[in-house]
């Protein structure tokens, strides 16, 4: 995840006082596939940018894709924006991508991360057709359009919990514009929780400026989790426990 914006002169996500004094070690998060195995993922041990989490966009929309592989993911190629430890991306590495790339801002740690997850995933087809990238929002897309063989943009996106950065917003939508492939059945699957809900009017803003830069949006998932991730939180519990879940396709 890129960082956070403070959109109202308050932070959730700011960390208490003496919160760096000691450096975090890696943690590891484990995802069950649909075949009942177990995929592991390592976790930054702490990332400003948010990566030291495997926040319920990334796995509500990983089990989304693989119950609709078929269809959705095999022999298509897949680009993951702020994909944290890429939990999606290996997702759909593991269920027939034709190639798939998995990108997070271009800091050092984030990168090799998700590049770690890669080489340590035993499920993955030798050699792997999943590479990792760092990718800053908005600019040029050569690094990531590099892996893909005859073409410069991808059939599927993956966007998981990236709203809560408002300041981000047009950038991340220049970045959809410039990888979007621009074909009839090509999509980008938006998935978030709205875990400040007193913004949460924002974090819709990003579908207003999809729509008025050339995109149709359209809802099509809404799930309520178990529990929320931050239970000290304030506001609405039922919306921070929700995941919400949009597609964008190029209007006619």
């Amino acid at each position: 995840m890129s960082s956070v914006s403070d959109d109202e002169g308050l932070d959730l996500f700011q960390e208490p006082a003496g919160f760096y004094e000691s450096e975090k070690q890696a943690t590891f998060a484990s995802h069950r596939l649909l075949s009942g195995e177990e995929l592991t993922v390592r976790l930054v041990g702490h990332n400003p940018l948010w990566g030291h989490f495997l926040w319920n966009a990334g796995r509500t929309i990983s089990i989304y894709l693989e119950e609709r592989a078929a269809e959705l993911i095999k022999d298509r190629t897949v680009l993951e924006l702020g994909a944290g430890a890429g939990l999606p991306s290996l997702v759909c590495a593991l269920n027939g991508a034709a190639q798939t790339v998995v990108t997070d801002y271009p800091d050092a740690e984030l990168v090799e991360n998700l590049r770690y997850n890669i080489e340590h995933c035993q499920l993955l087809s030798q050699p792997p057709k999943i590479m990792a990238e760092g990718y800053l929002w908005g600019a040029p897309t050569k690094d990531i359009s590099k892996h893909l063989s005859n073409e410069s943009t991808f059939d599927v996106l993956i966007l998981a919990d990236l709203l809560f950065n408002h300041s981000e917003h047009s950038k991340l939508i220049k970045s959809v514009q410039m990888t979007l492939k621009k074909s009839p059945t090509s999509r980008a699957y938006v998935f978030f929780t709205p875990y400040r809900p007193w913004l949460y009017e924002k974090d819709l803003a990003f579908f207003d400026l999809a729509r008025d830069s050339g995109f149709t949006v359209t809802k099509t998932f809404e799930k309520t989790m178990d529990k929320v991730m931050f239970e000290e939180d304030p506001g609405d519990e039922l919306l921070r426990r929700t995941v919400f879940g949009y597609e964008l396709n190029w209007a006619s």
